[in-house]
């Protein structure tokens, strides 16, 4: 396959060097230009024909926002990853670009120390990202893609139909849009509690937590130690730390805790997995949405091990099939949905688990995207 074609974009000619240096040291990627504003980046866009754009937040004679905005006019899927700064303000605008169609984001290294450092740390988060957006470069995004069913029988026992007592969510790449699409559609009287990770930094979840509150029925929060779990509540792990649950005489209360990072993230998908399928068990309903890696493959199976279930995201409206498609290859999948279904088939399967009185009979459970 050819290298990946990309266009960096910044107001920083130091940054636009040390950027096309990293990036440029890996032989998958070629640097076909650079350009120190959206309005240049807008001129260069049809003479390179990029595959990729990186693109400064704040820029002079047009913002980031401006320039992604014009760019999605111009090539409505060509993937733009975000280079921003690790300040309120930069979170602020970042949410606002994914908001208008940028694929991703990479926060600037800050206090690193060392130029070496530096580009180390650039090409260690920016390369996966470029890799994984640009997979599937040679296939038309307009076109749906019907999803696969899973090669193989989940490996677990026998199950009944429990009843749900918790939501658990996990997503990353295109996650902050995804999570717009559904928790907004959660109704008023959900009748179980939220918890949520997104792959962010600190100061990007709380903003993630607070534009999720304003938009939605349900309350909305950056999950803190200590809080109890309440139904038609959602809480999302606070950048930089694991989320997870603690069953006392009072109910059930969020920890957090800074372990070690899993699948290179923290918080992680797998470790607040873990966490609900031991405190709820069966009564746990599990959904991967769109996102870049393995993260939510191991929690899943832990939530299925424990007679739980699981939805993935489905690959025609995710951003990345990384982390719902792994679920699903490895088997721990019961349901692949669209995104504009799963907020519905959410709700639809809850309630109907919680007015079942009487126990099912237990039957075999293998995964079929049309099981109910």
């Amino acid at each position: 396959m050819p290298p990946i074609r990309i266009l960096v974009v910044d107001d920083s000619i130091v940054i636009r060097r040390v950027l096309s240096e990293a990036l440029a040291s890996d032989p998958a990627v070629e640097i076909v230009g650079t350009a120190s504003d959206g309005r240049l980046a807008l001129a260069k866009i049809p003479q390179l024909s990029p595959d990729l754009i990186t693109l400064d937040v704040e820029m002079p004679n047009m913002t980031g926002l401006e320039t992604v905005k014009e760019i999605r006019k111009l090539r409505p899927h060509l993937p733009i990853i975000m280079f921003s700064t690790l300040t309120e303000r930069g979170a602020a605008t970042t949410l606002d670009a994914l908001a208008l169609g940028a694929s991703d984001y990479v926060t600037k290294p800050s206090n690193t120390g060392s130029l070496d450092l530096t580009m180390l740390r650039i090409r260690e988060e920016l390369l996966p990202k470029i890799k994984a957006l640009c997979r599937n470069r040679a296939a038309d995004k307009r076109t749906p893609v019907a999803p696969a069913l899973p090669p193989k029988k989940i490996a677990i026992a026998e199950r009944g139909r429990a009843h749900i007592e918790i939501l658990a969510i996990g997503t990353s790449t295109g996650g902050p849009n995804a999570l717009a699409e559904v928790i907004p559609a959660i109704p008023v009287d959900f009748p179980i509690p939220i918890v949520i990770v997104q792959h962010m930094p600190p100061l990007f979840t709380r903003m993630l937590a607070e534009r999720l509150d304003k938009d939605s029925a349900i309350s909305v929060h950056e999950g803190e130690p200590g809080r109890k779990l309440e139904p038609g509540h959602a809480w999302i792990a606070p950048g930089d730390y694991h989320m997870v649950l603690e069953r006392r005489a009072a109910g059930v209360h969020l920890a957090m805790n800074r372990n070690a990072p899993e699948n290179s993230c923290r918080p992680a998908v797998d470790v607040l997995f873990r966490s609900v399928a031991a405190t709820f068990g069966a009564n746990t309903l599990a959904v991967v949405l769109t996102g870049m890696g393995s993260d939510g493959v191991l929690g899943s199976q832990a939530v299925r091990e424990k007679g739980g279930r699981v939805y993935v995201q489905d690959e025609a409206s995710s951003v990345v099939w990384g982390m719902p498609g792994q679920t699903a290859a490895a088997g721990f999948a019961d349901n692949i949905f669209p995104l504009h279904d799963i907020a519905t088939e959410i709700d639809r399967y809850v309630r109907a688990s919680r007015q079942s009185s009487a126990v099912a009979k237990p039957i075999r459970s293998e995964v079929r995207p049309d099981a109910t």
